[in-house]
This record gives structure tokens, sequence and C-alpha cells, in this order.
């Protein structure tokens, strides 16, 4: 049996003791982060997000529910989820993080059907100008306060190239971005670049275990970065923003949630 299997198992093991220790009904559950992007080191986290429902009183009630849930981290896992009233209320406003879970390559749990129903709402939703500017907002802060001085913390330059990437995505294409890196980097990037073979070797360090924790900065892929954050930065404001004008579709779609969770239960 594989790490990933044995991994797989004991994170469906723990998702099922969310459901009992919160009376919940898991709908959907998947990998993010680094594992989901397609760049983990041996030793990264499993990043595990879900979405849930709990019973209709629970809704009906005039005292509100906590609409998160968090485990504390250990094992190698990172376990949280939203409550689905509070996923669609984002996904009403382009989210990206809940639009990445539900094309994470790795799913752990979709037992229900509103998850593939929000995928395909999801173009509906989809705001460039909203999108742009939260991987604008990461790629920024992550390059402020890891990647200008003359030690840097190595491996946070993936967690600053593939927010920027995803900002080259929508300029270009007006999409969602693909979640994988790879992808990005592959459509942006010829192979015989100096930047993209600097980046290539990179990647192949962290994928081959090595520490990277603070070396050198490397001033070709900050020049790059630079060059780009402010490029993304004139335009982030001018990107399309749409508006989701299907509210009522969002309502059926809650309530039919509810009702297969728990009636299938």
């Amino acid at each position: 049996m594989t790490e990933m299997t044995c991994m797989k198992e004991q994170i469906v093991e723990e998702l099922k003791r969310v459901e009992k220790e919160e009376n919940v009904r898991i709908l959907y559950a998947c990998e993010s982060g680094s594992r989901a992007w397609g760049f983990p080191s041996k030793d990264s986290d499993y990043d595990v997000r879900f979405l849930y429902v709990r019973p209709l009183e629970s809704y009906l009630s005039i005292f509100d529910k906590r609409d998160v849930i968090e485990r504390p981290i250990s094992n190698l896992l990172d376990i949280s989820g939203w409550d689905l009233r509070k996923a669609l209320m984002l996904f009403r406003k382009s989210n990206p993080p809940l639009l990445e879970w539900l094309q994470s390559p790795i799913p752990y749990m979709e037992d229900y059907t509103v998850a593939e129903q929000i995928r395909r709402l999801s173009p509906l939703s989809f705001s460039p100008r909203s999108c742009m500017h939260h991987y604008l907002h990461m790629a920024r802060g992550n390059y402020r306060t890891y990647l200008r001085d003359e030690q840097v913390k190595i491996k946070k330059y993936f967690y600053v190239l593939r927010p920027i990437l995803a900002c080259e995505w929508i300029e270009q294409h007006n999409t969602i971005p693909p979640i994988a890196f790879q992808a990005l980097i592959d459509e942006f990037m010829p192979v015989d670049s100096e930047l993209r073979k600097v980046i290539d070797r990179l990647l192949h360090r962290k994928m081959a275990g090595d520490e990277l924790d603070y070396e050198p900065r490397i001033d070709l892929i900050n020049a790059y970065v630079e060059e780009r954050l402010g490029c993304f930065e004139r335009i982030a404001p001018e990107a399309s923003a749409a508006t989701f004008d299907q509210d009522e579709q969002l309502d059926k779609l809650f309530r039919a949630a509810l009702t297969e969770a728990w009636r299938m239960t």
C-alpha cells in the first residue's frame, strides 16, 4: 500500500470522525495547497478542505452556528471546512480558494451531487477582477515578506510564482486558472528560456526533498516577479467584474443539498 493510499484512508477516517462529532454531513472534501498545486515537498502537510451541511433545524434556529470547522494540525494533517451556506455566499463573489477546491486533482469525499452542481455554475460566477486581485494580493504579500532580502526563504518563490501565473491566465484567457502549477508554467514560460530553467531546477530540488530554507535570492526570478507585479497592479482594476445573478438557483441548490445529505443517511 502506497503512502498516499494510507494517508487517504487516514484522512477519510478523520473526516468521518468530524461528521460524527459535529453532527454534520460532509458533501465534498479535497486536497488543497502544494500537493494539489503539484509542487509538494516530501514533508508537506496534507491540506484537507471540505464543505458540509448541518441538520435542517440548525438553519431554522434564531441562534447562529459557527460556519467553519477546524481541527488542530497534527500528523501532517491540516483539516478545515466551510458550511455550505458560507461557501455559496463566497461563491457569489467568485472566491478563488473555493474555485480551486472544486477542481482539486485529489478528492477525498464526494458522495453527493452539490460539488458538481457548483462546478457547472462556476463560469457564471467567475469575476476576473476579484480573482486577479486575490492572486495579486497573495503574490505581493509573499514576495514582500519572504523574498526581498539578500537571504530569502527560497521555497516561497513558488507561492509567488503560482499566483502571478494565475493572473497571467486570467488576463490572457478570462477564465478560471488551472490549479496545477505545471499547466500554468507550461502556458507562459518557454522551456528553453533561462528563467524557466532556473525555476525547473528549483522545482526539482523542492520535490526531491531538499531543505530549501534560506539561500541567496535569485535575481532573475525577482526581476520577473517585480515586473509582473507592477503590470498586474495596473491591469487588475480594469479587469471585468462579473455580476452573479443566479441567487434563486443557489437557494434551490442549498435546499436540495440539505435534502440529499440527510435523506441518504
